[in-house]
């Protein structure tokens, strides 16, 4: 079976990883703003970098609603999760098969 085929019907599973990927990088992009805030000179562009990190911050909370709704995410149930996210660390030993 080709990994085409195992991919097939999977379509939760990719949502959740693209939720999480994207996760991911704003908490990066949060990060990021936060330090760049902090290092530059100019007000003009430390409001600018404000303003994009308010938008990141609404984006964080977005996106972590969704991956809670979905059942995808569970940040006040650590059996819970490390159950999830054992079922997707074996889906994806599967899809090497």
């Amino acid at each position: 079976m080709t990994i085409l085929h195992n991919l097939a019907g999977m379509a939760g599973m990719t949502d959740q990883v693209i939720a999480a990927d994207y996760l991911i990088s704003i908490k990066s992009t949060i990060r990021n703003l936060s330090f760049a805030i902090t290092e530059t000179a100019t007000p003009e562009l430390r409001d600018a970098f404000r303003e994009q990190l308010r938008s990141a911050v609404a984006s964080h909370e977005n996106i972590t609603n969704y991956l809670i709704e979905t059942g995808f995410y569970h940040p006040n149930d650590l059996s819970e999760q490390i159950r999830v996210d054992l079922d997707n660390a074996n889906t994806a030993l599967k899809l090497a098969d």
